[in-house]
Protein backbone atom coordinates (compact mmCIF):
# COMPACT_ATOMS: atom_id res chain seq x y z
CA UNK A 1 0.00 0.00 0.00
CA UNK A 2 1.06 3.58 -0.78
CA UNK A 3 2.77 4.92 2.39
CA UNK A 4 2.87 8.28 4.06
CA UNK A 5 3.88 11.23 1.64
CA UNK A 6 4.49 8.85 -0.96
CA UNK A 7 4.77 9.76 -4.28
CA UNK A 8 2.43 8.88 -7.52
CA UNK A 9 5.67 7.74 -9.46
CA UNK A 10 7.31 5.95 -6.04
CA UNK A 11 3.60 3.89 -5.29
CA UNK A 12 3.93 3.06 -9.08
CA UNK A 13 7.76 1.53 -8.57
CA UNK A 14 6.36 -0.40 -5.79
CA UNK A 15 3.19 -1.57 -7.33
CA UNK A 16 2.93 -1.08 -10.79
CA UNK A 17 3.79 -5.05 -10.74
CA UNK A 18 1.18 -5.70 -8.04
CA UNK A 19 -1.65 -3.98 -10.59
CA UNK A 20 -0.64 -6.23 -13.47
CA UNK A 21 -1.21 -9.44 -11.47
CA UNK A 22 -4.73 -7.82 -10.08
CA UNK A 23 -5.79 -7.28 -13.81
CA UNK A 24 -4.74 -10.56 -14.42
CA UNK A 25 -6.69 -11.82 -11.53
CA UNK A 26 -9.65 -10.25 -12.52
CA UNK A 27 -10.03 -11.88 -15.94
CA UNK A 28 -8.91 -15.20 -15.00
CA UNK A 29 -11.60 -15.15 -11.98
CA UNK A 30 -13.94 -13.78 -14.12
CA UNK A 31 -13.61 -13.32 -17.69
CA UNK A 32 -12.00 -15.88 -19.35
CA UNK A 33 -14.43 -19.31 -17.51
CA UNK A 34 -16.99 -16.95 -18.93
CA UNK A 35 -15.28 -16.32 -22.91
CA UNK A 36 -17.20 -18.85 -25.24
CA UNK A 37 -19.53 -20.05 -22.35
CA UNK A 38 -22.25 -17.06 -21.55
CA UNK A 39 -25.45 -18.43 -21.12
CA UNK A 40 -28.25 -16.06 -22.13
CA UNK A 41 -29.68 -14.98 -19.17
CA UNK A 42 -25.60 -13.60 -18.54
CA UNK A 43 -25.67 -11.35 -21.73
CA UNK A 44 -27.74 -7.50 -21.33
CA UNK A 45 -28.25 -4.74 -23.53
CA UNK A 46 -27.79 -1.26 -22.15
CA UNK A 47 -28.61 1.54 -24.92
CA UNK A 48 -28.93 -1.01 -28.03
CA UNK A 49 -28.47 -4.11 -29.65
CA UNK A 50 -24.72 -2.77 -30.39
CA UNK A 51 -24.34 -2.16 -26.51
CA UNK A 52 -23.92 -5.26 -24.37
CA UNK A 53 -22.95 -5.92 -20.82
CA UNK A 54 -22.26 -9.71 -19.40
CA UNK A 55 -21.96 -10.79 -15.87
CA UNK A 56 -17.70 -11.18 -16.87
CA UNK A 57 -17.75 -7.02 -17.16
CA UNK A 58 -19.88 -6.69 -14.02
CA UNK A 59 -17.85 -9.14 -12.06
CA UNK A 60 -14.32 -8.23 -13.13
CA UNK A 61 -15.07 -4.46 -12.62
CA UNK A 62 -16.16 -5.24 -8.88
CA UNK A 63 -12.83 -7.51 -8.08
CA UNK A 64 -11.06 -4.48 -9.49
CA UNK A 65 -13.08 -1.92 -7.84
CA UNK A 66 -12.55 -4.28 -4.25
CA UNK A 67 -8.64 -4.55 -5.26
CA UNK A 68 -7.12 -1.37 -6.47
CA UNK A 69 -7.88 1.26 -3.67
CA UNK A 70 -6.58 -0.96 -1.13
CA UNK A 71 -3.19 -0.73 -3.35
CA UNK A 72 -3.87 2.75 -3.13
CA UNK A 73 -5.48 3.93 -0.25
CA UNK A 74 -7.95 7.68 -0.65
CA UNK A 75 -7.75 6.57 -4.34
CA UNK A 76 -11.33 5.93 -6.31
CA UNK A 77 -12.57 3.69 -9.25
CA UNK A 78 -14.62 4.83 -12.13
CA UNK A 79 -15.81 2.03 -13.66
CA UNK A 80 -17.64 1.56 -16.84
CA UNK A 81 -20.27 -0.04 -15.30
CA UNK A 82 -20.32 1.27 -12.31
CA UNK A 83 -21.38 4.73 -13.96
CA UNK A 84 -24.25 3.43 -15.70
CA UNK A 85 -25.51 2.56 -12.80
CA UNK A 86 -24.73 5.97 -11.08
CA UNK A 87 -23.98 8.91 -13.85
CA UNK A 88 -22.45 11.08 -11.33
CA UNK A 89 -19.85 8.62 -10.11
CA UNK A 90 -18.12 9.79 -13.43
CA UNK A 91 -17.62 13.20 -11.49
CA UNK A 92 -14.16 12.00 -9.54
CA UNK A 93 -12.07 11.87 -12.77
CA UNK A 94 -12.09 15.87 -12.05
CA UNK A 95 -11.49 15.35 -7.99
CA UNK A 96 -8.64 15.27 -6.20
CA UNK A 97 -8.00 12.04 -5.09
CA UNK A 98 -6.12 9.42 -7.34
CA UNK A 99 -8.50 7.62 -9.39
CA UNK A 100 -8.57 4.49 -11.72
CA UNK A 101 -10.22 4.18 -14.74
CA UNK A 102 -11.72 0.36 -15.72
CA UNK A 103 -13.38 -0.63 -18.27
CA UNK A 104 -13.36 -4.76 -17.40
CA UNK A 105 -14.29 -6.20 -20.47
CA UNK A 106 -13.32 -3.63 -23.60
CA UNK A 107 -15.24 -5.01 -26.69
CA UNK A 108 -17.68 -6.58 -25.50
CA UNK A 109 -19.64 -7.59 -28.18
CA UNK A 110 -16.89 -9.53 -29.61
CA UNK A 111 -16.62 -10.99 -26.22
CA UNK A 112 -20.18 -12.35 -26.36
CA UNK A 113 -19.71 -13.57 -30.35
CA UNK A 114 -16.60 -15.68 -28.71
CA UNK A 115 -14.07 -13.60 -30.82
CA UNK A 116 -10.50 -13.18 -28.99
CA UNK A 117 -10.72 -9.41 -29.85
CA UNK A 118 -11.68 -8.00 -26.20
CA UNK A 119 -9.25 -6.36 -23.22
CA UNK A 120 -9.00 -5.40 -19.69
CA UNK A 121 -8.38 -1.66 -19.15
CA UNK A 122 -7.02 -0.06 -16.69
CA UNK A 123 -5.51 3.57 -16.27
CA UNK A 124 -4.57 5.65 -13.19
CA UNK A 125 -4.95 9.38 -13.35
CA UNK A 126 -4.13 11.94 -11.13
CA UNK A 127 -5.93 15.53 -11.35
CA UNK A 128 -6.63 14.93 -14.93
CA UNK A 129 -3.40 13.60 -16.18
CA UNK A 130 -2.64 10.21 -16.83
CA UNK A 131 0.04 8.51 -14.49
CA UNK A 132 0.06 4.50 -15.76
CA UNK A 133 -2.02 2.44 -17.88
CA UNK A 134 -2.97 -1.46 -18.29
CA UNK A 135 -4.24 -3.10 -21.62
CA UNK A 136 -4.56 -7.15 -20.94
CA UNK A 137 -5.69 -8.97 -23.89
CA UNK A 138 -6.37 -12.51 -21.73
CA UNK A 139 -7.48 -14.28 -24.75
CA UNK A 140 -4.49 -13.37 -26.18
CA UNK A 141 -2.50 -13.35 -23.29
CA UNK A 142 -0.73 -9.76 -24.49
CA UNK A 143 -0.26 -7.55 -21.84
CA UNK A 144 0.39 -3.71 -22.82
CA UNK A 145 1.88 -0.92 -19.76
CA UNK A 146 2.95 2.12 -19.80
CA UNK A 147 4.09 4.73 -17.25
CA UNK A 148 4.35 8.60 -17.65
CA UNK A 149 8.12 9.22 -19.03
CA UNK A 150 9.62 5.48 -19.19
CA UNK A 151 8.06 4.71 -22.21
CA UNK A 152 5.54 1.94 -23.26
CA UNK A 153 5.84 -1.93 -23.20
CA UNK A 154 4.00 -4.96 -24.79
CA UNK A 155 4.90 -8.23 -22.88
CA UNK A 156 7.94 -6.29 -21.67
CA UNK A 157 9.21 -5.26 -25.21
CA UNK A 158 9.11 -1.81 -25.74
CA UNK A 159 7.00 -0.29 -28.06
CA UNK A 160 7.29 2.36 -30.69
CA UNK A 161 4.89 3.90 -32.85
CA UNK A 162 7.16 4.80 -36.00
CA UNK A 163 5.85 6.46 -38.76
CA UNK A 164 3.71 5.57 -41.61
CA UNK A 165 5.29 4.69 -44.83
CA UNK A 166 5.80 8.07 -47.05
CA UNK A 167 3.19 7.83 -49.74
CA UNK A 168 1.24 4.79 -48.19
CA UNK A 169 -2.27 5.15 -47.84
CA UNK A 170 -3.19 5.70 -44.17
CA UNK A 171 -5.18 3.22 -42.37
CA UNK A 172 -7.51 4.85 -39.79
CA UNK A 173 -10.11 2.96 -37.44
CA UNK A 174 -12.80 4.91 -37.11
CA UNK A 175 -16.23 4.61 -34.38
CA UNK A 176 -19.53 2.68 -35.27
CA UNK A 177 -21.99 4.56 -36.90
CA UNK A 178 -24.46 3.99 -34.39
CA UNK A 179 -22.61 6.29 -31.58
CA UNK A 180 -21.99 9.38 -34.19
CA UNK A 181 -24.19 12.70 -34.52
CA UNK A 182 -25.09 14.08 -37.72
CA UNK A 183 -22.33 16.47 -37.03
CA UNK A 184 -19.51 13.68 -36.22
CA UNK A 185 -20.80 11.57 -39.37
CA UNK A 186 -20.01 14.76 -41.51
CA UNK A 187 -16.66 14.62 -39.82
CA UNK A 188 -15.80 11.63 -40.31
CA UNK A 189 -17.05 11.46 -43.93
CA UNK A 190 -13.68 13.66 -44.29
CA UNK A 191 -11.49 10.82 -44.11
CA UNK A 192 -13.20 9.18 -47.39
CA UNK A 193 -10.90 10.54 -49.15
CA UNK A 194 -7.69 9.27 -51.59
CA UNK A 195 -4.89 8.55 -49.33
CA UNK A 196 -6.74 6.99 -46.61
CA UNK A 197 -8.06 3.80 -45.79
CA UNK A 198 -10.80 3.96 -42.75
CA UNK A 199 -12.50 0.96 -41.33
CA UNK A 200 -14.72 0.38 -39.08
CA UNK A 201 -12.92 -0.29 -35.17
CA UNK A 202 -13.13 -2.91 -32.78
CA UNK A 203 -12.44 -2.87 -29.16
CA UNK A 204 -10.86 0.68 -29.03
CA UNK A 205 -8.18 -0.73 -26.46
CA UNK A 206 -6.80 -2.85 -28.96
CA UNK A 207 -6.77 -0.38 -31.52
CA UNK A 208 -5.19 1.98 -29.50
CA UNK A 209 -2.17 -0.84 -29.07
CA UNK A 210 -2.14 -1.59 -32.62
CA UNK A 211 -1.39 2.45 -33.06
CA UNK A 212 1.48 2.34 -30.57
CA UNK A 213 2.72 -1.15 -32.16
CA UNK A 214 2.60 1.04 -35.42
CA UNK A 215 0.56 -1.61 -37.08
CA UNK A 216 -2.29 0.95 -37.50
CA UNK A 217 -1.54 4.51 -38.36
CA UNK A 218 -4.34 6.49 -36.39
CA UNK A 219 -7.99 6.32 -34.73
CA UNK A 220 -10.43 8.30 -35.51
CA UNK A 221 -13.05 8.19 -32.17
CA UNK A 222 -16.18 10.03 -31.77
CA UNK A 223 -17.14 9.40 -27.80
CA UNK A 224 -14.96 10.45 -24.68
CA UNK A 225 -15.75 7.58 -21.96
CA UNK A 226 -12.51 7.58 -20.45
CA UNK A 227 -12.68 3.99 -19.67
CA UNK A 228 -12.44 3.42 -23.34
CA UNK A 229 -9.68 5.68 -23.81
CA UNK A 230 -7.42 6.50 -21.11
CA UNK A 231 -5.42 3.53 -21.11
CA UNK A 232 -4.96 4.01 -24.98
CA UNK A 233 -4.10 7.38 -24.88
CA UNK A 234 -1.33 7.28 -22.62
CA UNK A 235 0.21 3.78 -24.50
CA UNK A 236 0.33 5.74 -27.56
CA UNK A 237 1.65 8.90 -26.06
CA UNK A 238 4.76 6.71 -24.48
CA UNK A 239 5.04 5.28 -27.74
CA UNK A 240 6.01 8.22 -29.37
CA UNK A 241 2.43 8.91 -30.67
CA UNK A 242 0.32 11.68 -30.15
CA UNK A 243 -3.27 12.47 -29.95
CA UNK A 244 -6.06 15.88 -31.38
CA UNK A 245 -9.59 16.63 -31.29
CA UNK A 246 -11.06 18.88 -33.87
CA UNK A 247 -9.70 22.02 -31.78
CA UNK A 248 -6.11 20.80 -32.37
CA UNK A 249 -5.84 20.26 -28.31
CA UNK A 250 -5.00 17.13 -26.62
CA UNK A 251 -7.63 14.78 -25.78
CA UNK A 252 -8.47 15.67 -22.15
CA UNK A 253 -9.68 12.69 -19.85
CA UNK A 254 -12.16 14.97 -18.07
CA UNK A 255 -14.11 15.65 -20.93
CA UNK A 256 -15.27 18.68 -23.13
CA UNK A 257 -13.26 17.60 -26.08
CA UNK A 258 -14.41 18.59 -29.10
CA UNK A 259 -15.41 15.54 -31.59
CA UNK A 260 -14.11 13.61 -32.91
CA UNK A 261 -10.44 13.25 -32.44
CA UNK A 262 -7.75 10.84 -33.47
CA UNK A 263 -4.99 9.09 -31.60
CA UNK A 264 -2.06 8.86 -34.41
CA UNK A 265 1.59 6.99 -34.43
CA UNK A 266 2.96 10.78 -34.77
CA UNK A 267 2.32 13.90 -34.67
CA UNK A 268 2.40 14.70 -38.77
CA UNK A 269 -0.38 11.93 -39.18
CA UNK A 270 -2.64 13.67 -35.83
CA UNK A 271 -2.67 16.84 -37.89
CA UNK A 272 -3.79 14.83 -40.80
CA UNK A 273 -6.15 13.42 -39.25
CA UNK A 274 -7.86 16.54 -37.67
CA UNK A 275 -7.39 17.86 -40.80
CA UNK A 276 -9.78 15.39 -42.59
CA UNK A 277 -12.15 15.49 -39.58
CA UNK A 278 -12.22 19.49 -39.90
CA UNK A 279 -12.72 19.75 -43.66
CA UNK A 280 -15.20 17.02 -43.42
CA UNK A 281 -17.52 18.85 -40.89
Amino acid sequence: MIEENETIEEFLARHASDVEEAVRQAAAAEIMPRFRQLAAHEVDQKSGPHDLVTDADRKAELYLTEVLPKLLPGSVVVGEEAVHANPASYEAIQGEAPVWIVDPVDGTRQFVHGDPGFCTLVALAHRGVLRASWTFAPARDQLATAIRGQGAFLDGTPLYAGSPEPGSDLQVATSHPDYTTDEQKRALLGLWTEGVRPRACGSAGLEYLAVARGELDATAFSWEAAWDHAAGILLVEEAGGAHLTRAGEPFRITGGNMLPFTAARDAATARRVVELLSGGA
